[in-house]
């Protein structure tokens, strides 16, 4: 195999960087299984124990962020409303692995079975929105989007027999901290598990946008007239690419359902894909570790301003607005002097700074 690979666009990088990340994936799950298979324990420091959550969450979005550019950074869909399918897999999984909740269905199906059905059932609404959406322009594909967001957001907050209102669901399993031998071999594993998870989907996202497969998507984004003019069925191949990213959001929200133990409307606002489309635009849309690096900045943004909190003079609610400004800022100064992105290639997006 030869050392180096040369992609579309005249660019030349390191051969075999899917099978780098498939083998990191590999390793973060073989260690993750350690810990939880054996009686080796691990033990974090107290003021550590924020890095572990918000690292956890970060591989989550990972997951989120990588389906996301799948859709627009590849194939050029404007989705406003990611999260509907990463809350849809989340509380498909809840409902029917759930035991003993205060609000909503709990039906105590195994949490295997859970998973998969939570990344079907966000699969088959991507389909749907796909079905219905693919063919208006990008405009109204990202109304179409956000306002299917929005109605799930709301069917959450009122169907309180169901979905268990602004409480959510409780009573999820936990299969990582049931196998752990205490909260800090939780943490630890779970971030092992899942970091692996993400480099796993990274590696396979790859080779898949790197085959001929993503040089089409990529024609779809640059010029959709042109590649139907060649004879390439573009609704199919953006129909395969938004339901891919949807079903990567429906494992997404399956996995925090498990790791969190709960649902409930508030993990799955806007928020969520403002954070996943800012660190895409960041990164670099159109390259997997590019986007990923750019989710890390504004996360690692987001911890480092948990500290500078307990020195500021402002109130709380002062200091999230204000850190939402310097977010807000930092994405403009990026989009007008690097609008492809920190790590983006701006041929290939065809951008001018």
């Amino acid at each position: 195999m030869s050392v180096r690979e040369r992609l579309p666009g005249g660019s030349v990088l390191p051969a075999g960087r899917a099978e780098q990340a498939l083998l990191v994936g590999g390793l973060c799950i073989l260690v993750a299984a350690v810990f939880l298979l054996t009686p080796l324990s691990a033990t974090i420091p107290g003021a550590l124990y924020v890095f572990f959550e918000v690292g956890i969450l970060f591989v989550i979005y990972g997951l989120l962020v990588l389906g996301l550019d799948l859709q627009y950074g590849h194939t050029g869909l404007v989705n406003f409303g990611h999260v509907v399918f990463f809350a849809v897999g989340a509380y498909a999984v809840a409902m029917l692995s759930a035991e003993g909740s205060f609000e909503g269905v709990a039906l105590g199906y195994p949490w295997m079975f859970a998973l998969v059905v939570g990344v079907v059932a966000a699969a088959v609404l991507g389909a749907v929105v796909g079905a219905t959406s693919l063919r208006l322009r990008d405009d109204f594909l990202a109304i179409v989007t956000l306002a299917t967001a929005e109605i799930f957001h709301t069917l959450f907050v009122n169907f309180r027999g169901v979905f268990g209102g602004n409480v959510g669901i409780l009573g999820v399993p936990q299969p990582v901290a049931d196998l752990a031998a205490d909260s800090d071999t939780s943490l630890v594993a779970t971030l092992l598990l899942f970091g692996g998870v993400t480099a796993l989907t990274l590696g396979m996202l790859t080779r898949l946008t790197d085959a001929p497969y993503g040089r089409v998507l990529r024609a779809i984004r640059a010029d959709e007239l042109v590649t139907r003019s060649v004879g390439k069925s573009t609704f199919r191949y953006k129909m395969q690419a938004f339901v891919y990213g949807a079903a990567l959001a429906g494992f997404a929200g399956g996995l925090f359902a498990l790791y969190n133990g709960a649902v409930a409307p508030g993990f799955f606002t806007i928020q969520v894909t403002v954070t996943v489309w800012i660190g895409m635009l960041l990164g670099g849309a159109s390259n997997h570790r590019a986007v990923l690096a750019g989710l890390a900045i504004i996360m690692g943004l987001r911890l480092v301003s948990r500290f500078a909190l307990d020195v500021s003079p402002v109130a709380a609610d002062a200091f999230a607005s204000v850190r939402l400004i310097v977010v807000g800022l930092i994405l403009v100064l990026v989009i007008r002097y690097r609008p492809a992105g920190i790590w983006g290639d701006e041929r290939e997006l065809g951008v001018e700074s």
